[in-house]
Formats: structure tokens, sequence, C-alpha cells
């Protein structure tokens, strides 16, 4: 059986007291009280032949409303393999947004309350924003944790 595949967006800014990272909190029932180790980079699944980067652009999108120019620099990150056997692949980009942008995401539709036969939708991510790479390391997913230690070390940035 072959993993699935994921890529997406590592975004981040430069400040003066050191560097900040772009994350997404998941939308519906299941995460609404959950928050530490649940963020995550905008991301979502790669569809058969099509390009990696473009997935994580096309992603970054549908997940945010943020339209990323595919002309900027990108990082490559090293692949992660989350608990459930996805491959994730991340490129960190860098936006210098000072304030957090308002956010719209698409949508997904699942049965809520379990077992109700009623169908709802729900955003896909319900909030994104930056945070310093210390308290990044707190939200972010524990696989994905990786990526941070990656992108500090290939910007000269204390992990903290």
């Amino acid at each position: 059986m072959q993993s699935r595949i994921s890529a997406g967006l590592l975004v981040y800014r430069r400040l003066q007291d050191g560097l900040d990272v772009f994350l997404a909190h998941p939308g519906g029932p299941l995460f609404a009280h959950k928050d530490d180790g649940h963020w995550t980079i905008p991301k979502g699944e790669v569809e058969r032949g099509e390009d990696l980067l473009v997935t994580a652009i096309r992603e970054f999108h549908e997940e945010t409303g943020i339209v990323i120019d595919p002309a900027l620099d990108f990082l490559p990150l090293e692949s992660i393999q989350q608990k459930g056997g996805k491959i994730v692949h991340a490129w960190a980009v860098k936006r210098n947004w000072m304030d957090d942008p308002l956010i719209q995401s698409n949508e997904f539709e699942m049965e809520w309350p379990p077992g109700s036969g009623r169908r709802q939708r729900f955003p896909e991510v319900d909030r994104a924003q930056f945070f310093p790479l210390s308290e990044a390391k707190r939200k972010l997913k524990e696989r994905q944790e990786p990526l941070l230690d990656e992108l500090a070390a290939a910007l000269g940035a204390t992990p903290d």
C-alpha cells in the first residue's frame, strides 16, 4: 500500500526579536477544544502526477484564502512522516505580513453529531496565525517539529 502524500508551506517572517512561523488550526468539532500539539502547516494531499510545490501553494490558498506568488524563493525542507503514515513535503517561504491576515478556508462535510444522520459543513482551517518559534513548537503537531528545526538552522535562528 502506498502512503498518502501531502505538500505544504511553512510561511515565516523575521522580526527584530526572532523568527515567527504561520500555523493553521484544524476546523470542525473534533478540534474545537484542542490547541497545543494540534496546529499544522497549511497542507493538502497531492493528486497523482501533480507537482509537489504547485500542490503546496494551491493548498495554502485553499486552507487560508491567501495567495502566495509562485515566483517567490522557496526553501525546500526535508519531508516528514506523520503518525498515520502520511508523507509531508514542505517548503519554507518568507512573507512579511505584520498583522495576522484574515483567513477564508475551504470547507468539508461530516455527520455531526455522530449517529445523528445530520450532515454539517465546517471550515478545514478555523484560524491561522504567526507564532514565535518557541511557541510554535508547542502548538505544532509533534511530527512536524523537525520542519521548524530545519528552518531555524537554515536561517541561523535559535530554535529555543
